[in-house]
């Protein structure tokens, strides 16, 4: 659930900024490289669900830098 607004960036793709009722997908091995809030004045809060397989562990990754 979105509160406000969140600015949003997955892989290379375009920043987007979503409002309360808007959601995004992350392909499974992506890397969710923005997440802030997007207003300077109202608190943002977000609702993140995972689908995974019963023996999935590693929900996140440390993100490693280009070289």
């Amino acid at each position: 659930m979105w509160r406000s607004m969140t600015e949003t960036q997955v892989d290379d793709g375009p920043k987007r900024v979503l409002h309360a009722g808007e959601r995004f997908y992350e392909q499974p091995g992506a890397v969710h490289r923005v997440s802030r809030n997007a207003s300077a004045t109202e608190p943002a809060k977000l609702l993140a669900v995972f689908v995974v397989d019963t023996n999935d562990r590693n929900l996140t990754q440390p993100f490693k830098q280009r070289e």
